[in-house]
Formats: C-alpha cells, sequence, structure tokens
C-alpha cells in the first residue's frame, strides 16, 4: 500500500550527517519535513538545498525540523555540502540521511520493494521517484505530500506556506482557499454547522453559498 495523507510516517533507524537518529525520537515533539533526493551531485538538487539551508530560520520560527535524504551514503553527502556552499552560498544546516540501502526509499514507498538494496551502481534515472516533499505533523501522521519530477526544482517557499496551512488547520475548524497566505480570510468547513460556527466565530462571518463561508483568519 502506498502512503497516503492521515498514516502514520514510518518509523526508522538512520545515519545522517548529524549522527544516527531515531526517526520519531528525532520529531519529537515539534513538526518535520522531510525532502528526499534521488542521488547526490545532482544539479537541481544541489539548488534546492542550498535555499532550504537559507530558509531554516523560517521554518524553526514555526517549530518545524527539516531533514533531506538522498540515496547515497554520508560521506557522500560530507562532499556534497562543499560543493552546495560553493555554489549556493550556504551549505545543508540541517540533518541529510545517508539512505544506502533504499531502506527509507522503500518504507515510504518512493522505491519499489524490487529496487535491491544498495546505492551503488544506481543512476538518478534509476531513483527518479524520490524526489518528495512529506510534511509530518508531531503526532507523526502524514499531513501533505508534494511529488515533483527530477527536471523540476521544488517551490520551498511554497512548502513553507502548505505548513503554515496545515499548523494552522489543525489548530481551529477552518480550511484555507486557493492562494491563501498568512492572515487572509479562511473557510469554514461544511461539517461545522451555523449553530456551532457561532460559537467558534462570534465576530460572524461572509455567507457566500451555504458550504462556503468565509471568516476572518482565527488568531
Amino acid at each position: 500500500m502506498a502512503l497516503q495523507i492521515g498514516d502514520t510516517a514510518p518509523d526508522f533507524e538512520a545515519e545522517t550527517t548529524e549522527g544516527t537518529i531515531r526517526f520519531h525520537d528525532w520529531i519529537g515533539d515539534s513538526w518535520c519535513i522531510i525532502f528526499s533526493h534521488p542521488k547526490d551531485f545532482t544539479p537541481v538538487c544541489t539548488t534546492e538545498l542550498g535555499y532550504m539551508a537559507k530558509l531554516k530560520p523560517e521554518f524553526d520560527k514555526r517549530n518545524c525540523k527539516i531533514i533531506g535524504l538522498s540515496v547515497d551514503p554520508v560521506d557522500n553527502h560530507a562532499e556534497w555540502s562543499k560543493d552546495i556552499e560553493e555554489t549556493q552560498g550556504t551549505a545543508p544546516n540541517y540533518p541529510m540521511i545517508g539512505d544506502k540501502d533504499l531502506q527509507v526509499a522503500k518504507l515510504y514507498g518512493m522505491l519499489p520493494a524490487g529496487a535491491g538494496d544498495s546505492a551503488e551502481g544506481r543512476t538518478p534515472a534509476d531513483n527518479a521517484t524520490v524526489r518528495t516533499v512529506f510534511v509530518i505533523g508531531p503526532d507523526k501522521k502524514v499531513k501533505a505530500m508534494i511529488i515533483y519530477p527530477m527536471s523540476t526544482g521544488r517551490n520551498f517557499d511554497e512548502v513553507l506556506r502548505l505548513l503554515d496551512s496545515c499548523q494552522l488547520t489543525a489548530e481551529h475548524t477552518v480550511a484555507t482557499p486557493v492562494n491563501w497566505q498568512p492572515g487572509d480570510d479562511v473557510i469554514i468547513p461544511p461539517t461545522v454547522s451555523d449553530d456551532d460556527a457561532k460559537k467558534k466565530f462570534p465576530e460572524g462571518w461572509t455567507t457566500l453559498k451555504p458550504y462556503l463561508r468565509v471568516v476572518k483568519q482565527p488568531k
């Protein structure tokens, strides 16, 4: 079965650039972004890892840990980090998982069970499906997933916006509309009756349709 939103994120023990971790213990009471890469020394991923390092303080503010994964040994990650710093101006300042035995890629459904048990000899094309962003909550449940092709760099500003939405909707019974940004109006879900909405939003809301009620973002 493929991993789905609402599933418990698989736990694992792995070597990282910051030592051995047990994933669920490492997350602790934080949110988590895990973003995966098919192989070290790949061009698009090089740009992504550098940008994520620059953006890390924003994730820190949101009590969200970030961790990368690449289907290569940790020693390779250390060498790659030098290239990332040289070309992007910032080296990764978060752990990078070494998935040399493909364990995590398989656990998270990014590679099939029959893919083998070694990164050695595999090309980026062999691991093309290892290009996913997972948003994981403090309850260790998968809250969101975004999958990209190798040819398209990920938009981590959008990942940050997604995290803001996930955190807001986890705390308050609301949904966020298209292109929502923090501070914009939100939506009262149809599962919340008008009577219950009056208790939650005493200042009122705007009803565009019976199923589309717009309200100011809760603080």
